[in-house]
């Protein structure tokens, strides 16, 4: 039975790169045509959404790209890579307390410049900036616009260990805020670990681990037990419009309909039979196709 196409949501394990996780999988489903969105740091865990077949389209089509994570940042130590997979380049002593924590936090929110770390996959001049790094070199970057959305204090595991749940925009390196976090505190600060529990409509409590998935996938239940979900899931925060088949042979030829009565705006399409189409907007009264990620008739 070929693989259905949609949305895997795999719960990353340590150790392994976002492009590990995609080269098991082409193995277990059975097909090369998968994509990912937001990648992990292979010390990272946690929410990674995996696009099978036509819904590889859909990933850079999200409306919602903001992530949510759970840091543990370390005080005391600073390492070249930002977290405690990499070469330590300062220790200090440090007595950092849930007060002196909790006081700087605020500073952080909102609206703000990071700049990019050096072990990143940022491309300056057409090369990764962690090929740069990996050979002692140090590029000029521009820092670049991120949200903070909240910082809340979890707990401590240990001492100098705090637990950190962020909630933030696309493309904001945890890494560089614990750094930051440090820098305001006076010590010097790296990520002991790093949990994604969310990003964009996907939630950690809906994703399964990579054992699991390819132990479904070899007993050819993966595609019947409803792991993997429908690529409109990921379009879910737009409103839903149903079309008769003279507006769908419209939409499937790539052809306008004017006069249709919808609001402006962007939609989830459906035919009168209730099956996803794909993307369509709403302008003046002219309803246009955006993309199909259906099979054109």
């Amino acid at each position: 039975m070929p693989m259905p196409n949609g949305i895997l949501l795999v719960d990353k394990p340590s150790g392994w790169t976002s492009f590990d996780v995609l080269a098991k999988l082409r193995g277990a489903l059975g097909t090369r045509k998968l994509g990912h969105s937001g990648t992990l740091d292979p010390m990272a865990t946690g929410v990674l959404a995996v696009f099978i077949g036509k819904a590889t389209a859909a990933a850079d089509r999200q409306l919602d790209h903001d992530k949510t994570y759970e840091a543990t940042v370390r005080f005391g130590l600073r390492t070249d890579t930002g977290d405690i997979t990499g070469t330590p380049l300062q220790t200090a002593d440090a007595a950092v307390t849930a007060a002196q924590l909790q006081a700087v936090l605020p500073q952080f929110l909102g609206e703000q410049q990071q700049l990019p770390p050096m072990y990143s996959a940022v491309k300056i001049n057409g090369q990764p900036l962690y090929k740069a790094a990996r050979k002692g070199q140090t590029i000029e970057r521009t820092p670049r616009p991120i949200t903070v959305y909240g910082l809340e204090l979890l707990g401590s595991p240990a001492p100098n260990d705090f637990v950190l749940r962020a909630a933030c925009s696309k493309g904001t390196y945890i890494r560089v805020l614990a750094e930051d976090i440090g820098t305001a505190l006076g010590v010097p600060a790296t990520l002991a670990a790093l949990r994604r529990t969310k990003a964009g409509v996907f939630d950690l409590a809906d994703c399964h681990t990579l054992p699991d998935i390819l132990a479904a996938a070899e007993s050819g239940a993966l595609a019947e037990n409803g792991w993997i979900l429908p690529i409109e899931t990921v379009f879910a925060p737009l409103p839903a419009l149903q079309v008769n088949d003279g507006v769908k042979a419209h939409l499937m030829n790539g052809c306008p309909t004017s006069h249709y009565a919808a609001a402006d705006g962007k939609y989830r399409v459906y035919d009168k039979n209730g099956i996803f189409l794909g993307l369509a907007v709403v302008a003046g009264r002219v309803l246009q196709v955006e993309k199909l990620f259906c099979e054109r008739e």
